[in-house]
């Protein structure tokens, strides 16, 4: 079933839906609840959640894109769930994700009150299209999907050592990028 067909039975409020939304994108939403949190039933609940939210949500909306708007819904919901356990101390891998981020990225206070009015995430966005595609690629895949190190080597077919050399140049960019844009670092 296609993605307009998913959507028309959420506008018909068919549980149908939600039976295809699993279908079709169970997996791809397991997987990047799974590269954040570290708990099986956590990653289960943040799956049910996300399906939920889309019944919430469609209608009044209509994705353009069904499985961008579940990416970005179960993405939020883990990491929503993340900050909850961290409070617990229960995951270890995602910190050293955000670390790595933390070179190029300002104060903690000061980028949720840039996020919040778009500014740093617009930047980052247009960063992103001025590196080459495979670099994009493989940041977008650790620093939005949290992939792991050897998960990217292994898809992009590249030693270890090539992902994180090319990584921390990407950074080193992103961060002279945000510079020159005003950001304070």
């Amino acid at each position: 079933m296609d993605d307009k067909e998913i959507s028309t039975l959420y506008w018909q409020r068919s549980q149908i839906a939600i039976i295809e939304t699993k279908s079709k994108y169970g997996h791809y939403c397991r997987a990047i609840a799974s590269n954040i949190l570290s708990n099986y039933a956590d990653i289960g609940e943040c799956e049910n959640d996300t399906y939920m939210t889309a019944w919430n949500i469609i209608p009044p909306n209509r994705p353009n894109k069904l499985s961008v708007f579940l990416g970005r819904v179960i993405r939020n919901i883990a990491l929503d769930k993340y900050s909850y356990n961290k409070a617990k101390k229960r995951n270890n891998e995602f910190d050293v994700i955000l670390s790595e981020l933390e070179e190029c990225l300002s104060s903690p206070d000061t980028v949720e009150n840039q996020y919040e009015h778009g500014e740093l995430a617009r930047s980052i966005s247009k960063f992103l299209y001025t590196i080459d595609r495979e670099a994009r690629s493989v940041f977008i895949r650790r620093y939005w999907y949290s992939d792991s190190i050897k998960k990217i080597s292994t898809n992009f077919n590249m030693s270890s050592s090539k992902v994180k050399s090319m990584l921390h140049r990407t950074r080193s960019k992103l961060k002279k990028y945000l510079e020159k844009k005003g950001f304070e670092i």
